[in-house]
């Protein structure tokens, strides 16, 4: 038989995966993302029930699976987490925004301003085609910024690899330095994580109803990110009035993490890494640049705030709130102070991300016109 005639034959092994039935695809991402998951636990890997789908998530999409977690079911996972977030919001934490809201907004301000500028540098310099770079840049609210980029005009492919790749190497920066961060012996005094503890049903039921209800209505308002977004500010409003216990089990947010981890993976199929193939060594180099920027934001808070390394550290993570949430919950540090900067510069990076991404555009735009025209 000739050689021709077996590479015709010979399905590429990128492709082997999506030849499985579906069904197939699921049994295989579920049983290696739960065995690397405890595998990684066992570590005592932070978020390993994110990190660990995620992961199997990357080698099974780029190794041709098909399949993708239904999108009903990723609006909910982001549903969970932001009550999750918002019950996690505390008088305490407001009074001390309302007291140190200059230093944190400035904290947010300067690092939504350094990522445009990178944008901008991806976009002069282009190496990415069109106004990409710019949306790519932008921390934070990553699905948001994907479907913003795509009205005005981008490449929403390009836009979500630069986002998912960035979600993936913070996610795994940020748990390798927690891990290396958390100190062994209070590890050892917590004892073993217990992922089935007793909880109230009713309770539960309530929360699960809260989350349903902002769902829907979070997708239905058509604001970014809108089933991430409402579920934190109605729950905020009535955890901190006393209205509302919210009661989420550890194993049912190892579920939510998960979901969240197969959806970031699952994004990196061979098209789009051939797609971005050419731009990727400088992608890299502009993430990696962002997150040495925020690192050095954070070194700040630690010298004039006497914050504690990691926490300062994951307050500043350019991730998504999603993430860094999840890692925050897993690990011993101050979870109020992380939530308040990451949410604070989630909102601006709603608010302000899209005007000043087209703004910049529009400059970008003039001035590699001018330099076509020379």
């Amino acid at each position: 038989m000739s050689t021709d005639h077996q590479n015709k034959t010979s399905p590429a092994p990128k492709e082997r995966l999506g030849r499985l039935p579906k069904v197939a695809q699921w049994l295989l991402l579920i049983t290696v993302s739960l065995s690397f998951s405890v595998l990684l636990h066992h570590w005592n890997v932070p978020a390993s029930l994110l990190v660990g789908p995620m992961i199997v998530g990357i080698l099974m999409g780029t190794n041709g699976a098909t399949i993708t977690a239904p999108n009903a079911l990723y609006l909910g996972a982001q549903s969970v987490l932001g009550v999750m977030i918002g019950g996690s919001m505390t008088i305490a934490i407001l009074t001390s925004f309302a007291t140190d809201w200059p230093l944190i907004i400035g904290v947010t301000g300067i690092t939504l301003l350094a990522s445009s500028f990178l944008g901008w540098i991806l976009c002069i310099k282009q190496v990415l085609p069109g106004t990409a770079g710019i949306w790519g840049s932008t921390p934070g609210a990553a699905s948001a910024m994907v479907i913003m980029a795509d009205a005005f005009g981008a490449d929403a492919r390009l836009v979500a690899f630069m986002q998912y790749v960035r979600v993936v190497i913070v996610v795994a920066v940020a748990s390798s330095v927690a891990n290396v961060w958390v100190d062994p012996e209070l590890l050892a005094a917590m004892g073993p994580h217990d992922w089935f503890p007793a909880f109230d049903p009713g309770s539960f039921a309530i929360t699960l109803c809260l989350v349903a209800v902002c769902c829907i209505v979070g997708q239905k308002s058509r604001l970014p990110s809108g089933p991430l977004l409402v579920p934190i500010i109605v729950t905020m409003i009535l955890h901190v009035s006393g209205v509302l216990d919210v009661v989420l089990p550890e194993w049912f947010l190892g579920l939510t993490y998960a979901v969240i981890g197969w959806v970031i993976g699952l994004k990196f199929t061979p098209p789009v890494l051939r797609h971005a193939a050419n731009a990727l060594p400088k992608i890299l180099l502009s993430i990696f640049v962002l997150i040495g920027f925020c690192a050095g934001i954070s070194g700040l808070l630690v010298v004039f705030l006497d914050v504690d390394p990691l926490t300062a550290y994951l307050a500043t993570s350019p991730g998504g709130l999603d993430s860094v949430a999840i890692i925050a919950a897993s690990t011993h540090v101050d979870l109020s102070f992380i939530l308040v900067l990451q949410a604070t510069r989630f909102f601006m990076v709603l608010a302000f991300g899209p005007p000043l991404a087209r703004l910049i555009a529009r400059r970008t735009a003039h001035l590699t016109g001018q330099n076509a025209g020379q």
